[in-house]
């Protein structure tokens, strides 16, 4: 009888304690506890903040929780797409990148306890002596991009003239570059109100770009401009310790004169024009090589090693990406170029004058089949001039034509309706622009 009663007790206290830790659970995934200091609501506690979050969110065990069959559906449904969407979003998704956003939104406003009157301490808003040129940079994009969408950045760049070749301290030749000052002017001029909303948004868009974008250059690359680069001037990590070890005096002097490292080191291409954004860096070498190691990595196509020092590959939105690393090259370093297909006409693209002449010849050439052969330097557009010969003289006035272009790295992603290329070929062929047979032996 004693040994029956001590069994019903050892069962009943088992089942409470199932009960409380299903009950602990469950509780676990909405609580949070912050502890505040003055630290609490700097950028770098809130990204280990994040991080931790998102973390606990795509591991949890939903079948200990206790949940209903619905539930348990619905929840398993949103681990997949959250887990879907941090993977898609280091591909140049934009549609997963504003998922993600919106979910870090939520999270410091509603579990973090970010308000109005701390989230200065992320970025000072309100003091604008301290924004650095990003602050500032960063606070414009917001705003512009309100108006104007992606074409925020080439709009700031038309409305102040900023594509114009300027001589800059220390240089004896004229270039293109953005300086710091130049930001701060256009900052000044602007002179934007932000509401609590757009202070939180610019905080979550700079966390995102720490933990899960492409660090200083996220916004930039996904405008509508020709490409983006990084790490492809300035010196290199390796060069300065080395000369730490040797000459310490001239690793001073260099440091005095403030002369570029390779993680300073981000271009864009703007209407054919290599712009350097003097105000905006990567900030260590770390920072470019995590974004160099992401922003490849679309569609699987292998990994980046010592031995194997390049990869070219194409990006989410079709960008054409081109990642280096030592020791093929001295520093890590990415080219991005993007085609603005929308956007390709031939009278947009052939400025020069009795452009009407020579539009009318290209129509007669590509309409009778010919091999064209199209050249000229980085950036003047020879792709998107096919495009447009393409899509205006070909396709539109009649569909039997085709053209196809073989390259190492295949651009644009312009299907041809009626023919495809298989692996075999595309390793075999070079290039060329191909007529309308349906007998050539390229297509199968």
């Amino acid at each position: 009888m004693v040994n029956a009663i001590l069994i019903i007790l050892v069962i009943i206290a088992v089942l409470v304690y199932i009960a409380h830790k299903i009950k602990e659970n469950q509780n676990a995934e909405t609580e949070s506890v912050v502890e505040q200091d003055d630290q609490t609501y700097t950028l770098d506690k809130m990204i280990i903040f994040i991080k931790k979050r998102l973390d606990e969110i795509t591991k949890v065990n939903l079948y200990d929780i206790g949940l209903s069959e619905e539930e348990l559906k619905r929840r398993k449904n949103k681990k997949y797409e959250l887990k879907k969407a941090l993977k898609g979003c280091t591909y140049g998704d934009v549609n997963d990148k504003k998922y993600i956003k919106e979910l870090i939104y939520d999270l410091l406003s509603k579990e973090y306890g970010v308000t109005e009157t701390n989230i200065s301490k992320a970025i000072p808003f309100d003091i604008p002596s301290l924004l650095t040129g990003q602050d500032k940079f960063d606070i414009i994009i917001h705003e512009y991009q309100k108006e104007f969408g992606y074409e925020a950045l080439g709009e700031m760049i038309k409305k102040y003239n900023l594509a114009v070749m300027k001589y800059i301290q220390g240089e004896s030749k004229p270039c293109y570059v953005i300086t710091d000052e130049e930001i701060g002017e256009i900052y000044e001029k602007e002179n934007f109100h932000l509401s609590f909303n757009d202070k939180l948004e610019i905080v979550v868009q700079r966390i995102y770009q720490k933990y899960k974008g492409y660090s200083s250059i996220d916004e930039v690359r996904d405008m509508n401009i020709d490409g983006v680069s990084g790490g492809v001037s300035g010196l290199p990590e390796s060069f300065l310790s080395q000369v730490a070890q040797t000459d310490a005096d001239y690793l001073t002097q260099i440091t005095d004169a403030k002369v570029a490292r390779a993680c300073d080191s981000i271009w864009i291409m703007f209407q054919g024009k290599s712009i350097r954004l003097a105000f905006l860096s990567f900030g260590t070498e770390a920072e470019l090589k995590r974004v160099c190691q992401n922003i490849y990595k679309y569609n699987n196509p292998g990994q980046l090693s010592d031995t194997n020092g390049y990869k070219i590959n194409e990006m989410k939105d079709g960008s054409r990406v081109v990642v280096v690393r030592p020791s093929m090259s001295e520093t890590w370093a990415f080219f991005v170029r993007k085609f603005d297909v929308k956007r390709a006409t031939l009278e947009q693209i052939v400025r020069f004058d009795g452009k009407e002449e020579a539009i009318e010849l290209l129509k007669f050439l590509v309409k009778g089949a010919r091999i064209i052969a199209l050249t000229g330097e980085q950036g003047c557009r020879k792709n998107n001039n096919v495009d447009g010969n393409d899509r205006k003289h070909i396709r539109n006035y009649e569909p039997s034509y085709h053209w196809n272009c073989v390259r190492v790295a295949l651009k644009k992603n312009i299907s041809n309706k009626k023919y495809s290329f298989n692996a075999w070929d595309r390793n075999n062929c070079r290039s060329g622009m191909f007529g309308r047979s349906e007998k050539n032996w390229w297509f199968r």
